[in-house]
């Protein structure tokens, strides 16, 4: 049987750099069952109401959505239960002592395959205000922008001038 090679992703929490501040970024292993890794196979997997929480000296991941595979029979699993992941017992002791600390969450970036294992990516982070959200938009705005300025000028077309715009 060939090994798999590379990345495949299979869901991203698109939403979470625009509601957090991301401080620290872990690669965790996942504790699946078969048809588990068989519906994620088949790329089928939701991240949007996903956290993760410390408990009894493990992390736990909760609310990832993984549906139930098509050709499961009775061994099918529950779609939103917990899974446990998989650390060193360093990087949970760190994890423990940062959330502790208060203010922080525990929240899933991205699940993947990376050669033939499924990993899931789960960030420390800290919630965004309103005023960061908006800051957050604007700045990503302003950097198209000058983007696509700069992409008119290289081409050469240089786009439209209004009146009140000086010529170089």
């Amino acid at each position: 049987m060939v090994k798999e090679l590379g990345k495949k992703i299979i869901a991203q929490n698109k939403t979470a750099r625009h509601e957090y501040f991301i401080e620290d970024v872990y690669e965790c292993g996942l504790v699946l069952t078969g048809t588990e890794v068989k519906s994620l196979r088949a790329g089928r997997a939701s991240l949007t109401d996903g956290y993760a929480m410390a408990r009894d000296g493990e992390i736990w991941v909760s609310g990832v959505h993984i549906p139930e595979y098509n050709q499961g029979s009775w061994t099918n699993h529950m779609p939103r239960r917990e899974r446990k992941l998989l650390l060193h017992k360093r990087e949970i002791a760190q994890i423990n002592g940062v959330i502790k600390a208060g203010g922080l969450t525990l929240i899933p970036l991205s699940l993947y395959f990376k050669d033939g294992k499924a990993k899931i990516e789960i960030a420390i982070a800290k919630g965004k205000k309103a005023h960061d959200k908006r800051n957050t938009l604007m700045e990503k705005q302003a950097e198209r922008e000058v983007a696509r300025e700069v992409s008119r000028r290289n081409s050469g077309k240089g786009g439209k001038r209004s009146k009140d715009q000086d010529y170089d």
